[in-house]
């Protein structure tokens, strides 16, 4: 059985994610294998807050080279969580 903490890997941090928390949503790398009720559930039990909706979408990694060598960076898979009105907001991104 997984934790929370195993299925939330990081929240990111980029132009576009901090506009969208003025609308109540935030953006997390999350485990390959999670779907989104075991994301729904994670957020709510990490940070408690009620969690309206879970957007996830799978990225691909990008090519990268040195020199003549070519490599891949690693898959990964990306949630938007978007939270209820009423519901508080998540302290961890307070003061970003």
């Amino acid at each position: 059985m997984t934790t929370p903490h195993d299925i939330i890997i990081r929240p990111l941090i980029t132009e576009r994610s901090m506009d969208d928390m003025a609308l109540g949503k935030y953006s997390f790398q999350v485990d390959r294998r999670a779907n989104k009720t075991e994301v729904k559930k994670a957020v709510e039990t990490i940070f408690g807050v009620k969690v309206k909706s879970v957007n996830t979408m799978n990225m691909k990694g990008k090519t990268k080279r040195q020199g003549v060598h070519q490599g891949r960076r690693p898959n990964w898979k990306k949630a938007i969580v978007t939270l209820t009105e009423d519901s508080k907001t998540i302290e961890f991104f307070e003061g970003m």
